[in-house]
């Protein structure tokens, strides 16, 4: 009488164990999906960002060129004014040992 209560049990024990190892296979497949999804994104992620760390770059470096020309133009200006202004004093230093 008691013996179809022990394979009742049996059963049920087996049946909970498979039920055990399919969930955990569903979930080792949820979770190795998810981290191949993770992965894609981070590598798209990362290549978005290194685009955009590039384009900065080449604007940094052209503002830095045209501010690069700016300054040449600045400093020749300068050195023209310094050469007039050297003239003067060569002439003003001409004439004060005349007198």
């Amino acid at each position: 009488m008691w013996d179809w209560l022990v394979y009742a049990a049996l059963i049920v024990g087996a049946l909970a164990v498979l039920g055990g190892f399919a969930l955990l296979a569903v979930r080792v497949l949820q979770a190795w999906r998810s981290f191949r999804r993770l992965r894609r994104h981070v590598f798209r992620d990362l290549d978005s960002v290194a685009e955009k760390v590039e384009a900065t770059l080449d604007k940094i470096a052209a503002a830095s060129d045209r501010e690069l020309a700016a300054s040449v133009v600045r400093l020749r200006s300068s050195l023209a004014q310094l050469a007039v202004l050297r003239e003067a004093v060569d002439e003003a230093l001409a004439v004060v040992p005349r007198l």
